[in-house]
C-alpha cells in the first residue's frame, strides 16, 4: 500500500511539472513571436520616418504629382491608426503600395533620380523594405512556432486549458506581387 501511494505521489509529481513546464514553454513562444512582431513593427516606423523626408525631397522638384503624395500621407495616418497586428499589416501593404508608386515617379523623373538627396533616401528606404522583409520572415517563422506549440499534442490540450489562442501569419497583401501602375 505504502508502494502504491509512493508511485501515484511520483505519477502526480511528474503530471504537475510536465504542466507546468508545458505552460512555460507556450508563454516563451508565445512571447517570442510577440516580441518579432515589435521587430517588425520598428523596420515599419523605421520606414514610416523616412518617406516624409523622401516626399519633400522629390515635392520640391516635383508639383504636379500630388496624388502620390496624398496617398502615401493617408496610408501613414491608416498605419498610426491601426490597433491590431492585422490592421497594421493591412496599412503596412497600404504604404508599400503608395511608396511603389513614389519609386516608380523618381525612377522615371531623371532630374529626381540623380538628385543626392533623393538617391540617399531611396538607398536608405530600400534597405529598409529589405529589413521589413527579413523581420516578417522572422515573424511568420516565430508564430509557425508557436502555432506548432499549441496544437501538438499533448500540448494542445494545456494551450486550450489556458488559453492560448492562434496566431495570423503576416500575409501580403491581395494583389502585392504586381508592380505599381504609374502614368505620366
Amino acid at each position: 500500500m505504502k508502494k502504491t501511494l509512493i508511485i501515484v505521489g511520483i505519477i502526480i509529481v511528474l503530471l504537475v511539472v510536465y504542466v507546468w513546464s508545458s505552460y512555460n514553454g507556450l508563454v516563451s513562444t508565445k512571447e517570442t513571436a510577440t516580441a518579432q512582431w515589435q521587430q517588425v513593427e520598428t523596420q515599419y516606423q523605421r520606414r514610416l520616418d523616412l518617406i516624409p523626408n523622401l516626399v519633400a525631397s522629390v515635392q520640391g522638384i516635383m508639383k504636379q504629382e500630388q496624388t502620390v503624395f496624398t496617398a502615401l500621407a493617408n496610408a501613414r495616418a491608416q498605419y498610426a491608426g491601426a490597433q491590431t497586428v492585422n490592421d497594421k499589416a493591412v496599412a503596412a501593404g497600404q504604404v508599400e503600395s503608395s511608396l511603389g508608386r513614389l519609386i516608380a515617379v523618381v525612377e522615371n523623373y531623371p532630374t529626381l533620380a540623380s538628385a543626392q538627396n533623393v538617391q540617399d533616401l531611396m538607398t536608405q528606404l530600400e534597405g529598409t523594405e529589405n529589413r521589413v522583409s527579413v523581420e516578417r520572415q522572422r515573424f511568420n517563422t516565430d508564430v509557425q512556432t508557436y502555432e506548432v506549440a499549441i496544437k501538438t499534442f499533448p500540448r494542445s490540450i494545456f494551450a486550450s486549458i489556458f488559453g492560448f489562442t492562434d496566431m495570423q501569419y503576416f500575409q501580403a497583401d491581395s494583389g502585392a506581387q504586381n508592380a505599381p501602375k504609374v502614368s505620366l
